[in-house]
């Protein structure tokens, strides 16, 4: 079983100038392999006899030169090609369709260089200390500094990370096989299987009872965060008035950047400050989803999310025009507000989590179908738009049933999975999402 680490290094000065110089060299790298591919698929292609394709590869050679790119010497070789292999494995699994293709990267507050034990050692000393030497022997940095949180095995790969001046050491090693067969004996003792397919069967027959007790359905709102229709996750006080000001320093720092030269000295400074509020709000997002999703997970043991089309509902709003060509009144500020709040919370994330931490204790993860889901009566089923009185309260017209919004769309999310696990003509896509088979719909919406 791989377990993924991530350590805080100390690199002195001098260190850091060189991790940038190889940085930025396996940036170049990973940019002229995808202007190469370019170049290939467009120019190039016409050139190439009937049936014959574009050498698309993992070489480097053809980039270095000693009067164009004499920097490049400086940079050990293994990082290189390291770049370029994982350029090319990307490149294969866009192929496949499996990830978006690979794009080019801007320099920017966030940059990482990947080492293969080649070129990096960890060394346990007597007393008890563990260092790691990074380099060849001609072409080195020395030892850097880092301070490990918990004892690990040795990795194969590991990858050293610039975020916002701060650099970590991260990478994936191999538990003790005992331990791990232990686990995979106690995650079986617990469920018995761990594939979704076999969870769902072996869920069909569990009764209405036991899924009533287990099963949570996880609504995802903007007002409240999460809701699992028993408590309501939302961030502390003290966590929101932090956010607020960081949107305050990040529209300052915004406004100061846009006076200042591009390239000067108080524009980077400018931008460093922007960049580590910006990192302050994703480890504030980062934090709460992890400590939400734990919860979440120690509640109950089916968890069920909305399909939610999370990309396109953070689109920017189109522009709108009349019959002569004016442009009209499109509501593009209150959209822009709408995606920043639903990006900010983070629903993928909190998804991904719940997913991943769930499967470790042997519990069952799914997703249903989201139509009309803020709009159906967890009680009588209704479903009508005019049950929805505004954001946060939900009115029925049709039984005079009145809740929290969010807590009868986290009920019928629950009430929806029950009946879908119970039925035994119920199916599982690729992206596990329940479905029916025997085609039965929901309730019409009245007109």
């Amino acid at each position: 079983m791989l377990t993924g680490i991530r350590l805080r290094a100390n690199p002195t000065e001098n260190q850091k100038l060189i991790l940038n110089q190889w940085m930025g060299c396996a940036r170049f790298i990973w940019n002229a392999k995808c202007k190469e591919e370019a170049y290939y698929n467009t120019f190039a292609r016409k050139y190439y006899p009937v049936g014959t394709y574009a050498p698309i590869d993992q070489t480097t050679s053809q980039f270095k030169d000693n009067e164009l790119t004499p920097w490049l010497k400086s940079c050990p070789s293994q990082i290189l090609r390291n770049s370029s292999s994982n350029w090319y494995s990307t490149y294969q699994k866009y192929m496949k369709r499996i990830c978006g293709k690979p794009k080019e990267k801007k320099k920017s507050s966030y940059s990482s260089i990947h080492l293969t034990n080649e070129i990096f050692n960890f060394k346990r000393c007597d007393d008890g200390v563990t260092r790691l030497f990074i380099g060849s022997k001609t072409n080195n940095i020395g030892y850097l500094s880092f301070k490990p949180h918990k004892r690990f095995n040795l990795p194969n790969s590991i990858y050293i990370i610039n975020d916002c001046g701060k650099y970590y050491i991260s990478f994936c090693y191999e538990t003790d096989k005992k331990a791990e067969r232990k686990g995979q004996v106690k995650v079986r003792a617990k469920t018995g299987k761990v594939n979704a397919q076999e969870m769902l069967d072996m869920l069909a027959m569990s009764g209405e009872e036991w899924l009533n007790d287990n099963v949570i359905g996880i609504d995802r709102g903007v007002a409240i965060p999460v809701h699992t229709g028993i408590a309501a996750y939302d961030y502390e006080q003290s966590t929101k008035e932090k956010q607020l000001k960081s949107e305050r320093y990040i529209k300052r720092y915004q406004r100061r950047m846009a006076r200042q030269v591009k390239g000067s000295s108080r524009r980077n400074k400018t931008k460093n400050k922007l960049n580590n509020e910006y990192r302050k709000v994703r480890n504030r997002r980062k934090d709460y989803c992890h400590k939400t999703s734990r919860k979440i997970v120690d509640s109950g043991r089916v968890f069920i999310f909305e399909d939610l089309k999370i990309k396109n509902m953070t689109k920017k709003a189109k522009p709108k025009k009349d019959v002569n060509g004016n442009y009209l009144r499109n509501n593009k500020k209150a959209k822009s507000g709408l995606n920043r709040v639903i990006l900010n919370v983070g629903w993928s994330m909190l998804e991904s989590q719940v997913k991943y931490k769930s499967k470790v204790e042997g519990k069952a993860s799914f997703k249903i179908n989201a139509s009309y889901t803020s709009q159906e009566c967890s009680r009588c089923e209704h479903i009508d738009s005019a049950n929805r009185k505004s954001q946060s309260v939900f009115c029925c017209t049709e039984c005079g049933y009145e809740a929290n919004a969010d807590e009868n769309a986290a009920l019928v999310i629950k009430k929806r999975a029950i009946k879908l696990l119970k039925d035994p003509g119920t199916g599982l896509t690729e992206n596990d999402v329940l479905y029916s088979v025997t085609g039965r719909k929901l309730k019409s919406v009245p007109r």
